[in-house]
């Protein structure tokens, strides 16, 4: 399995801090270890102090100690360690003994305690015991301090023994304790492969809803998976029903076409022909601007399509779309102008696509029967808008003649795209696409605004006065 997985990462999170925990468990045994065999040898120490205490007598005016052999072999062991003694007086003067041991600060005054800790005599780690006693003899009480000590072979072997006693019991239950948990893991994330087994196996043309008990936590991606699928069925339904009616709008010209031709072929009259002619070029050019129309909405409506704005004058763009209308407008009796600020107003946008938005609106207002229409640019607040003073539409239909192929009612010319590719082009510049009327005055007109939102540059805020080309 290559790259990052939940069962690596639930894995690695549990585990690590299991780790860290047995870790100081560990050191901690290590210690509770040292501790027991220090605690085990120190009575030794302790029995072996009291021994050669009992030993010590007054002898010509001083201590005096003749310690027996078993005295010291109760501190020997199997490990042969090496035992020292020594006998100290009151005055801190070593009176006999086989090491000249160091004291221990803080050791007590009460004869029946035992003060112990670790040094180093020549260069050898000892444990040494020091006891505080008094002679027996009622005529003389003489304080005295027996130091014995002895090397940690013995203490270190028995440490050793146990901690690996310790060591073996916390293996055993780290070894439990890691296979109880990838058992855990894999029942815990065993909705989660059968969510993923039922996805992978699914049919790719089904965008039914995922049907599948599940855990809470899962329970909520398989319903956001199905909201997913749910969009994604409105959206293949839209594309069907866009797909059916641009075949039957293409379908319409192209069958005349063809009937035209057909007419043409059986007459000899070259007038026939030449009027067929005109009217199969008038159908060819009207079938080649829906295909171009259906092309422009196809791309705008793909999601992948993320152009690359640049700074564009409105007013540029607005002078050449009216210049490039204006003589097939003239031809029409339509009046075409332009109402634009003299200095330039900039917004983040393509200049072809805002000059194809303005055509489908000049376009619509002569289908529509208009015959005033006016582009406008204004600098503050920065929009783009066609008035026309043509019929206009009533505020109930104006959401429905933003979808394709919806025609308006009072004409059935056209192909009903070119507000559908004007609200597409709105939204790729991120404008504010908004239908209103015109005048006050019947018949309304109709009024289609871009307003542009941030990042512009308003230039010159004189007021627009109206031109032609």
């Amino acid at each position: 399995m290559s790259g990052d997985s939940l069962h690596r990462r639930l894995l690695t999170w549990l585990l690590l801090p299991m780790l860290i925990v047995g870790s100081v468990v560990l050191w901690r045994a290590w210690l509770d270890a040292r501790q027991t065999a220090d605690r085990a040898f120190d009575r030794l120490l302790d029995a072996a102090s009291l021994s050669i205490a009992e030993q010590a007598q007054w002898q010509d005016d001083r201590l005096w100690l003749d310690l027996p052999p078993a005295a010291l072999e109760m501190l020997a062991s199997r490990h042969d360690e090496r035992v020292f003694y020594t006998l100290v007086d009151a005055r801190g003067k070593r009176v006999t003994g086989n090491a000249d041991l160091p004291g221990i600060e803080g050791a007590a005054q009460d004869a029946s305690d035992v003060v112990y800790g670790d040094v180093d005599y020549h260069d050898m780690p000892l444990r040494l015991g020091v006891r505080r006693s008094r002679l027996e003899d009622w005529r003389l009480r003489e304080p005295f301090e027996i130091r014995v000590a002895h090397t940690r072979e013995g203490r270190d072997a028995l440490s050793g023994e146990l901690f690996r006693q310790s060591l073996a019991y916390l293996l055993a239950v780290a070894v439990l304790s890691v296979a109880a948990l990838l058992i855990a893991i894999r029942l815990a994330l065993a909705p989660l492969t059968r969510l993923r087994r039922q996805i992978r196996t699914r049919d790719p043309r089904t965008l039914a809803p995922l049907e599948l008990p599940l855990p809470r936590e899962l329970a909520e991606l398989r319903d956001t998976v199905n909201e997913l699928l749910a969009r994604m069925r409105r959206v293949k339904a839209n594309q069907e029903r866009f797909i059916g009616d641009a075949s039957h709008q293409l379908r319409t010209p192209l069958a005349g076409l063809s009937a035209r031709a057909e007419l043409a072929l059986r007459q000899d009259d070259p007038a026939i022909w030449r009027s067929a002619l005109g009217a199969m070029q008038t159908t060819s050019q009207s079938a080649s601007r829906l295909a171009m129309q259906l092309l422009s909405l196809t791309r705008l409506d793909n999601p992948e399509y993320q152009p690359e704005l640049a700074p564009t004058d409105l007013v540029q763009v607005a002078r050449e779309a009216v210049m490039a209308h204006w003589q097939r407008c003239q031809r029409a009796g339509v009046d075409l102008g332009l109402e634009a600020p003299e200095a330039p107003v900039h917004v983040q946008g393509l200049d072809w696509q805002l000059g194809e938005a303005l055509a489908n609106l000049i376009d619509n207002a002569c289908h529509y029967g208009a015959r005033h229409i006016t582009v406008e640019v204004s600098a503050d607040p920065i929009a783009l808008a066609v008035v026309d003073d043509g019929p206009g539409i009533p505020h109930e239909r104006r959401l429905l003649v933003l979808r394709p192929f919806h025609r308006g009612e009072h004409t059935s010319e056209g192909s009903g795209l070119g507000l559908a590719i004007v609200d597409g082009i709105a939204r790729t510049h991120g404008a504010r696409l908004s239908l209103g009327d015109a005048r006050e005055a019947p018949p309304p007109g109709l009024r289609v605004s871009l307003q542009f939102g941030e990042g512009v540059d308003k230039g010159s805020t004189s007021a627009p006065s109206r031109s032609q080309p």
